[in-house]
């Protein structure tokens, strides 16, 4: 590397607001001005090729358990094995991505999740057949992965103006949503052309394109002086008191926690497609109907971002999305018909869609530079944790009451309790930027 390059490039620092929008512009489609900043560009283009790549592997690893043991148990417990380590790396990620220059941060832990893809692809390559080594190889992957997630969310803020936090959160979404519907259909196609390990070779590769857009960007300093211990036990603990302090940041916690662990009904999916939507389409093609709807929905939501991106009072959508989140829920819970379903559940993912945008927005803009890493830890963790305590509850739920009193019952659950949560608590309902 040119040192002397280094030593020259410039700090990013909280951006001015960019010039207003010119008049007739189409206000519904999805809202772009972040992308007029070269340094959000970069970050962003390279969400585009890793929200793909990352999806290889995770389709390639539990495909590789199951082709081992012939068990979907082992399956589930390898993806239990990667869940502690991002919950554990997240949130010190956060409190080290508040004590550094993110840029380095990003920097270190990209290059540590593509040598991980490396692994993946030489284990495979080699024919080792080790679902030990493959658990290790996805722990140590989360690892990487929780490390990474707050610096490159909490570096959103130093990118882009208070103004443009929605729209920015808008696009990373969309990326990462279509990701999750693409990187899964290419996987399928692929492997049975060119094989399981080639799925973590292009993966790397990828990667490599996220490491040089990275390396790009301006540096990412603290913006004031870093405490003493702030990278350990003692800053995340900080980060939790922070939270305590500061209702809203609370509240948006608390809001996606209420969203996700009463009313995402992914468990009872599988029981839907046999018993309610097999006819007469399948069960196959309902699944993946069913599996495939939040995320489209979401996608959706992206694509016409312009037509709430620019809504200035941020806690008002938060709350109406989780409500509206709640309502579709119940309304697929109730659904006699698979297309009916189908656009319940992209009305979900659409609201879900809104919500996660005005909900980071807040993160991002509520809290100080010094703490955005660690909000963006525990941020991670309660994306990570909720659909996940949402599958032991809906599960049992579901084999208790039957799914449609499982799934309608969490989604009226929802309403009720984001209701009264903004009834009690009115910090949510004023915020606005």
């Amino acid at each position: 590397m040119d040192t002397s390059e280094s030593n020259a490039r410039p700090r990013a620092q909280d951006p001015e607001p960019g010039p207003p929008q010119p008049r007739g512009r189409r206000r519904w489609a999805m809202d772009t001005r972040p992308l007029r900043r070269p340094a959000y560009r970069r970050l962003w283009s390279s969400t585009i090729v890793t929200a793909v790549g990352s999806q290889l592997t995770a389709v390639a690893v539990p495909k590789q358990v199951y082709d081992i043991t012939g068990s979907s148990a082992w399956v589930g417990a390898a993806s239990l094995a990667g869940l502690l380590p991002l919950i554990v790396f997240a949130l010190w990620g956060g409190a080290i991505a508040d004590s550094m220059d993110r840029r380095k941060l990003l920097l270190i832990t990209n290059s540590g999740i593509a040598v991980t893809s490396l692994l993946f692809w030489a284990q495979a390559a080699a024919g080792l057949g080790s679902v030990a080594v493959l658990m290790v190889l996805l722990a140590l992957q989360q690892a990487f992965w929780g490390l990474n997630a707050p610096a490159r969310s909490a570096s959103v803020a130093r990118l882009v103006p208070a103004d443009e936090l929605p729209a920015a959160n808008a696009l990373g979404s969309t990326v990462m949503q279509t990701g999750q519907i693409a990187g899964p259909l290419l996987a399928g196609a692929l492997i049975p052309v060119i094989g399981l390990a080639e799925l973590y070779l292009i993966d790397a590769v990828a990667l490599c394109v996220t490491v040089w857009a990275v390396y790009r960007l301006p540096a990412l300093p603290p913006l004031t002086a870093v405490k003493a211990g702030s990278a350990g036990l003692r800053g995340i603990l900080e980060g939790f008191r922070y939270i305590s302090g500061h209702a809203v940041l609370l509240l948006s916690f608390l809001a996606d926690i209420v969203a996700m662990v009463l009313g995402m009904p992914r468990a009872l999916f599988p029981q839907f497609a046999a018993e309610t939507f097999a006819a007469p389409y399948g069960e196959g093609l309902a699944l993946g109907l069913l599996f495939a709807a939040i995320p489209l929905g979401a996608v959706a939501g992206g694509l016409f971002s312009g037509t709430f991106s620019r809504a200035r009072r941020h806690g008002w959508m938060v709350i109406g999305s989780v409500v509206v989140w709640g309502l579709a829920v119940t309304g697929f819970g109730l659904s006699g018909g698979l297309w009916l379903a189908v656009a319940f559940l992209a009305l979900a993912g659409l609201a879900d869609m809104v919500s996660m945008v005005f909900r980071g927005a807040i993160l991002l803009s509520a809290a100080t530079d010094e703490m955005r890493g660690r909000m963006q830890g525990v941020f991670t963790v309660v994306v990570a944790g909720g659909p996940r305590l949402a599958d032991v509850l809906h599960g049992a739920a579901g084999s208790a009451y039957g799914p449609r009193t499982a799934v309608a019952g969490g989604g009226i659950l929802v309403v009720v309790v984001m209701l009264a949560l903004a009834a009690a608590m009115p910090a949510l309902r004023r915020y606005r930027v």
